[in-house]
């Protein structure tokens, strides 16, 4: 059996990361052969309303994390707005022993620890086609409340900077298109147009101060 590959998924909050996943994943689950998989983070932060432990993450106490820590149990791990976020590093090297495609949804630093360790690793970028975009998406899913939006969007500017650490970028602004685009990367068939590339270049300077 062949090992699987491990992909890792980032993008400042409000892009739409996790829909892009869950259209990938839910694709994916449609075809038998297709062993795709997304790992289920541990956090310190509290669970959301229609959140359920075990599905969306496995919701643990911060002392719980810092002995996960201590126990180097995590392939990596981040502090994010002042909660804790790690992935199995068991849980993982399991699934990518028994051929499955592993997707992980974390941070630039994360992307950063994952790389260090396993370099074969493809990363993922996903931006917003503008900060406005991203403005709009974060106060209209109402999570979150005007402080902490200007917070997510202070980090956004600096998960940015961090793009080209990624091996792909992805605009998400039509999502059957960015969807399109992701599938290809998975499955190894992705070439942006030159005039994708352009546009590309474009909107990293109109994101980037």
């Amino acid at each position: 059996m062949s090992l699987g590959s491990l992909f890792l998924i980032s993008a400042p909050s409000g892009a739409g990361k996790t829909s892009l996943v869950d259209a990938l994943v839910t694709a994916a689950s449609t075809k038998k052969s297709d062993k795709l998989c997304v790992s289920v983070s541990h956090t310190t932060r509290t669970m959301r309303p229609g959140e359920n432990n075990g599905a969306n993450y496995h919701f643990v106490s911060p002392q719980t994390f810092s002995q996960m820590i201590e126990k180097e149990e995590f392939l990596e791990h981040a502090e994010v707005f002042g909660n804790h976020y790690g992935t199995s590093k068991a849980w993982v090297d399991d699934r990518l022993r028994n051929g499955w495609n592993v997707i992980l949804e974390i941070d630039w630093q994360g992307t950063a620890q994952v790389k260090s360790i396993m370099p074969e690793a493809i990363s993922i970028f996903i931006l917003p086609p503008s900060l406005e975009t991203l403005q709009t998406r974060l106060t209209s899913r109402g999570q979150d409340d005007s402080v902490i939006i200007e917070k997510r969007m202070a980090e956004a500017a600096n998960e940015l900077s961090h793009h080209a650490q990624a091996d792909y970028l992805l605009i998400n602004d039509n999502f059957e298109t960015a969807l399109t685009d992701l599938i290809s990367i998975i499955y190894g068939g992705y070439k942006p147009s030159a005039q994708e590339k352009a546009a590309l270049e474009v909107l990293l300077q109109s994101l980037l101060p």
